[in-house]
């Protein structure tokens, strides 16, 4: 005779429906997946914030080279060098080429400006600060600034293979006029290279 099956009580049903029944999850676990889109409206807001306020720069890049120190055991030229220097003020520039100055005008030896302001008088708006305004100034002479330049090198047949200027300038110097200068002395007025290597100086 076959045993008996054993009946559960009324509890224990109620005990093993209770188990086997599915669980609700709680509002904040969503079946274990984690909810991003909150965190990627907040990363969206934020980079849009940020390339809102980003100030836009326009950067230039000057062909030059940095000063260098002459060390104690660098040769000696054979040949005589022309190592032409300028100096650029608010009044036009002062030129030294074989160790002197050059005078006014770019004649012989002097202590003055070489090659002054443009005398036609031309001027130019240049900006103030950070005003919005703008103010004239007078153009310098690039044109005799190349001439000049031209002639000392001319001057001698060692100088003909120079190719290296220095300029020095101070810091509130407009930074147009630095590169109008430099273009004066790279090439003359027939397109002959005249000083394409340019190097600055530190002011004293």
């Amino acid at each position: 005779m076959a045993d008996e099956i054993e009946q559960l009580s009324a509890a224990q049903r109620s005990k093993v429906r209770r188990l086997s029944a599915p669980k609700e999850l709680a509002p904040d676990e969503e079946g274990g997946e984690l909810n991003i889109v909150p965190f990627l409206d907040i990363i969206m807001n934020v980079l849009m914030f940020v390339l809102a306020t980003v100030a836009v720069t326009f950067t230039a890049i000057i062909d030059t080279q940095p000063p260098r120190p002459a060390g104690a055991s660098a040769a000696k030229p054979t040949t005589p060098t022309l190592s032409l220097n300028v100096i650029i003020l608010k009044d036009g520039y002062i030129l030294s080429a074989v160790g002197q100055r050059i005078g006014a005008g770019c004649q012989g030896t002097g202590s003055g400006l070489a090659v002054g302001l443009d005398p036609s008088g031309k001027t130019r708006l240049v900006p103030v600060g950070a005003t919005g305004t703008f103010k004239e100034v007078r153009e310098y002479d690039y044109k005799a600034l190349t001439e000049c330049a031209a002639r000392l090198k001319g001057a001698s047949p060692d100088f003909a293979t120079e190719k290296q200027v220095v300029i020095t300038t101070g810091a509130d110097m407009d930074f147009q006029a630095i590169i109008n200068t430099m273009d004066a002395l790279r090439k003359s007025d027939k397109g002959d290279e005249l000083f394409p290597d340019v190097m600055f100086g530190v002011p004293k």
